[in-house]
This record gives C-alpha cells, structure tokens and sequence, in this order.
C-alpha cells in the first residue's frame, strides 16, 4: 500500500465516505501528515485499521476470475454470508456469481470466494450484465437462489411489502429471473412472508397473504411452476429451531417435491434426532478463542439467578415485574426475555444480536450471550469460514443467514430432481415440517380463491 494516500482513497480502500475517514482522523483511528493544506494518511496507518477492525479492503464488483464452466452452474443473489451458497455448494452446485450491498458482506463473500463474480445493489443488475461478470455466455444457468431482504414481510415490522424499497427488491429478483431463465429458483424468506397483506389489485384494500399471491402469480405469468412449504431447520440437521419459508420454481412447469426431512423430534419417523446446541458446541476446539459481546450488568444481576433452558418466569415472583419492566404488561410468553439456552435442545432461532432484550440468547451456564463462534456452528459454518467486521457486524451477518444444512437440503432436493430421483415422501405424509398448519402450496389459502 502506497506510504501517503489521500482521503478519497482511503474512503475507497475502506468502503466508506470521505467525511467518515475525517471522523476515523479526527479520532487518532488513522495517523496523518500535513502536506500543505492537505492532510495525508499513512497507508501502515490504514492496513493497521483494516486488522484491528477485522475487515480488509473493501471489494470493488468484478467479473468471474476464470471462464471454466461447472457441472452445475449457480448464481447468488442477497448473498449476505453465504449460508444459502454454502448449503448448495456442498450439495453440488457451483456459485459463480454473488449479489450483496452491504460492505461488510462483501467483504466476507471476497474473502471465502475471492475468484468469483461480485455485484452490488441489484437493482443495477439486468440479465446480460450477470452473464457478462459470471462469464457464463449463454450457457443454461441451473440454480438462482436467493432471500430478499425480509423486513418487508417480517411479522415484527410494519410488514409494508411491496410499498416497502426491499419489497420491490423482492419483484426486481423475480424480473431478473424471467431474464435469466433459471431451470430452478429458490426463494427464501421469513414466515410472515405468508401473510402479509397486500391489495390484490389496484385501489382494492390489501388482504391477508396478497404479497405471496402477488409473487406466485408472477412466477406462474413467466412461466415457472411453484412448490413452497414452511420449514423448519432442525429437521435437515441444524441445530436450532428456525421457521424460513421456501420457494422452489421450476422452468419446465413440472412439480418440485418438497424438501425430505433428514431429522425429527419424534421417534415415530424412524429419523436421527435434532441436532442440539450441545452437539455443535462440543465439536469446537477447545482451544477456539471466543468473541462476544456482553449484556448490561443490571440484566446480568437476574441471569446469575438461572438456569440452563430457564427464563423471566423462573426468576423470583417479587423479581420478575422488576425485571421486564414496561414489557411486564405485554402480552404473549414472553419466554426470549432473560433466556438461558439448553444444552439438550437445538437453539432457537439466531438474531441479528443475542443480547436484544426480548430475544436473549444466553449461555446455558456461563454469563454471557452465544459467542461468535458458537452463532456459526449453530448456523453451520465451518470454523474456518471467516466473517468481516466487529462482533456486531459478525452477529448480524450470521443471524441473518440461512442455516447451511437447510441450503443443502435445497440442493439435494434439486440435484435429486434433476437427475429424475424424486424423493419417495410416502412416509413423510403428515410429517410437521414446521410449527404452524396450512404453509405449503397445497395448503395455504390464496386470499385471490
């Protein structure tokens, strides 16, 4: 790195603004010296940053690094860690092509796949420019995967759907998919995703579950035939309880089977039982030095008081009123406050931070929230899966991640798909493959019917 830089070249080396490099000069983060009028930054300033902040230099978006085609070529879209990638990779789908915004992301995704293609915001993207940096030609693309930003349709938001920036992201994915021409197109999504309301045509009132409708007429419009269900990881051998909605379109119009449990809560399926928290935390080296943030002393006073798998109700009556505070009179269970996780049972689901009040995730024993590492185990990732950022930015990107064991039971399902093998699901008939009734393409009510 050159000894001198300026400003601007800073802020493109870090992937920020100019005035932020300001507010990293104005702090002492970056050593500099005057030049006149001019302040110039030390580049063993900048590289020192870069590590002490766990990040590297900022990705510029490039083409593929090679022309070779793979058996099975795929294209990531909202790429985020690369959870959904990862899941397919190892099922046997190559990723060319990754599409992700957010800086510290990219910076993951260079990292783990410095010879792929990397785009930004796809709203930018049309169907020649991802051929063009994939270095594809016009060879059949077999899988195009993604989730699009869900906060769209998160049942704890305004659940704005397609009024929503991210929501219209969701339409813009399906557009470049009719460009594409994928034989297959995964889409991911959160749970809410089947009932947000939506008008089902212009100037009508917006009904419950009009956004999913509004997608699947869509796809069906270009062509695709559709098969969704409501799944829950733990069944494909993550260790935690988590609910994401699938969608599966297939090109040739012909029926996508749903995805084959792998693992079960309940013997009567004759499956391996659910992964638990104690199975991925005993398979980390001793040795891994943990990274965690730390919740606030006045919250750490009640968790001393419990228990593996215990929460605010097994605190003392006289202290639990204390404990919740405002959030005492709210309805509901309430359970994700002061939560201590088990050992025995998978994790519930991860969130963007484990020390977000109404969502704890606790320890089981010790006094503090799930470390970094422990996030990627439980999601999947192999220890040597390297994630950009301070703890904050690594938490977030691995909550916000697709657990990669459900990502390879979609490129199972697939490739079992392709090959004509399609999965004998006789014996999975009534098979719970989530929580909640009535969340597949054979059961969920279209408001339009």
């Amino acid at each position: 790195m050159t000894a001198l830089l300026t400003k601007s070249e800073v802020a493109k080396i870090l992937g920020v603004s100019p005035s932020v490099v300001t507010r990293l000069v104005n702090s002492g983060s970056l050593d500099f010296s005057e030049a006149g009028k001019r302040q110039l930054i030390h580049g063993e300033s900048v590289l020192s940053y870069l590590r002490a902040n766990n990040i590297t230099q900022a990705p510029l978006d490039q083409s593929r690094k090679t022309e070779d085609i793979p058996a099975l070529i795929g294209l990531s879209f909202f790429s985020g860690a690369g959870g959904l990638d990862l899941g397919l990779e190892r099922a046997g789908v190559t990723n060319v092509f990754y599409c992700e915004n957010n800086r510290a992301a990219r910076m993951t995704l260079y990292a783990n796949h410095p010879e792929a293609a990397l785009a930004g915001d796809v709203n930018d993207l049309d169907g020649t420019t991802v051929r063009r940096l994939a270095r594809i030609g016009n060879h059949d693309i077999d899988v195009m995967a993604g989730g699009p930003p869900c906060q769209a349709f998160s049942t704890a938001g305004a659940r704005k759907a397609f009024d929503d920036p991210r929501g219209n992201i969701f339409l813009k994915y399906i557009d470049l998919a009719e460009e594409l021409k994928p034989k297959y197109l995964v889409i991911e999504n959160v749970r809410g995703l089947l009932s947000t309301p939506f008008p089902l045509s212009p100037g009508t009132a917006p009904v419950k579950g009009g956004a999913l409708h509004l997608i699947l007429k869509r796809l069906r419009a270009i062509g695709y035939s559709v098969s969704f269900n409501l799944y829950n990881a733990a069944n494909y051998g993550a260790a935690q309880i988590r609910e994401r909605v699938v969608i599966i379109a297939k090109r040739d119009g012909s029926p996508m089977p749903w995805l084959r449990p792998t693992h079960s809560d309940d013997p009567k399926w004759n499956l391996p039982k659910w992964r638990t928290f104690g199975d991925v935390a005993s398979e980390l080296d001793d040795s891994l030095e943990h990274h965690n943030s730390q919740f606030p002393e006045k919250r750490l006073r009640y968790f001393r008081l419990l228990k593996e798998g215990q929460h605010w109700k097994h605190l003392p009556p006289e202290l639990q009123k204390e404990a919740l505070g405002k959030a005492f009179e709210l309805g509901g269970g309430k359970t994700g406050f002061y939560r201590r996780i088990s050992f025995d049972r998978p994790s519930p689901t991860l969130v963007t931070s484990p020390t977000m009040p109404a969502t704890d995730l606790c320890h089981p024993t010790e006094l503090r929230p799930l470390s970094v590492e422990e996030y990627k185990a439980i999601q999947g990732f192999p220890d040597d899966w390297w994630i950009a950022g301070a703890v904050t930015d690594q938490y977030r990107q691995i909550g916000n991640a697709v657990p990669v064991e459900l990502g390879e039971a979609i490129g199972r399902a697939i490739i079992n798909d392709m090959n004509g093998k399609t999965d004998d699901m006789t014996d999975f008939v009534n098979f719970p493959f989530s929580r909640y009734r009535l969340t597949s393409d054979l059961t969920w009510v279209d408001p339009a019917s």
